[in-house]
């Protein structure tokens, strides 16, 4: 008798399991469109779009059409005078400038940043401990507060108004950050690997270049274009330790077009989109990278 009255209740409940795991009508309101979510998205991109519309459609008017007409209405006979005067008026020079202090202060960063974040995370004592908070302090230090300090020091060490002037003191500013976030993704490395490799009789110099070096390079990238943007619309330390057209970058070529009582607006706009297209050009070709280090973490 009991085995019979036990038989009926193991038999019902896989349906009632099976019952409850049922959709539900009510759950079909979950797979209603955002409405919300897609007008707060087309607003955004209006609001990030008309700036850009403004400045492409002015750099291809003449300086009394931008007077004479409404400044978001198309140019009614466009032309590219702007692009060639802004193209006869040094700008390749300035163009060569801005890289070679964009590459000149990104690529030391970079190198210095990993094998710093490396011995930060893998090494052990009270001298790593301190070197970190050392680059953490760096972190609390405006730029700003230290422009007197910096243009003593470079015109002390006869470095005035040269390259080097801008790219020393841009790679010191920006190691603090680089290191911060190059460690937080070394941190999620998997100590086995490293043993693994130790087992094989790696060294710690192997095992950095080979290893970790690979598994985060989508945050090497993130934070080399992050490091690039910030020295390529550098204006303070261009302003303050360069005089010299010779060394002078893009973004201080913008005065050229600057005169004493009046300002050629198409012409200043048509030199933001020449300095704005290598910079799109990055993006293009390290796109994927620079999605995989800015999202990385967010699927755990």
């Amino acid at each position: 008798m009991a085995s019979m009255t036990h038989a009926p209740v193991e038999r019902e409940a896989p349906v009632r399991r099976r019952a409850q795991d049922a959709p539900r009508p009510g759950r079909r309101g979950r797979t209603r469109p955002n409405v919300v979510g897609a007008l707060g998205g087309w607003l955004w991109l209006a609001i990030i779009i008309l700036p850009i519309y403004y400045v492409v459609i002015t750099s291809l008017k003449n300086q009394d059409g931008f007077f004479a007409t409404n400044p978001l209405a198309p140019p009614a006979n466009p032309t590219f005078d702007n692009y060639a005067l802004v193209l006869g008026s040094d700008f390749a020079r300035y163009f060569a400038n801005s890289v070679i202090v964009t590459v000149g202060s990104v690529v030391p960063t970079l190198l210095v940043s990993f094998m710093a974040a490396y011995a930060i995370v893998r090494g052990r004592g009270w001298f790593v401990n301190w070197t970190n908070r050392l680059f953490l302090l760096g972190l609390a230090i405006p730029l700003h507060a230290t422009i007197i300090p910096i243009y003593w020091m470079i015109t002390r060490a006869h470095m005035y108004d040269t390259l080097l002037a801008l790219i020393l003191p841009s790679v010191a500013f920006a190691i603090p950050i680089s290191v911060l976030i190059l460690s937080n993704f070394l941190r999620d490395v998997p100590n086995e690997l490293f043993e693994s490799m130790r087992l094989d009789g790696a060294s710690d110099w192997a095992m950095m270049w080979r290893l970790a070096l690979p598994l985060v390079r989508p945050a090497v990238v993130t934070v080399g274009i992050y490091d690039a943007l910030n020295v390529w619309n550098g204006f303070l330390f261009p302003l303050i330790l360069t005089q010299s057209p010779e060394t002078r970058v893009l973004p201080l070529s913008l005065w050229t077009f600057q005169g004493e009582f009046s300002v050629n607006i198409p012409a200043v706009l048509a030199s933001v989109v020449l300095a704005t297209l290598p910079l799109l050009v990055v993006y293009v070709v390290a796109r994927r990278q620079l999605v995989s280090g800015l999202t990385a973490g967010f699927s755990k």
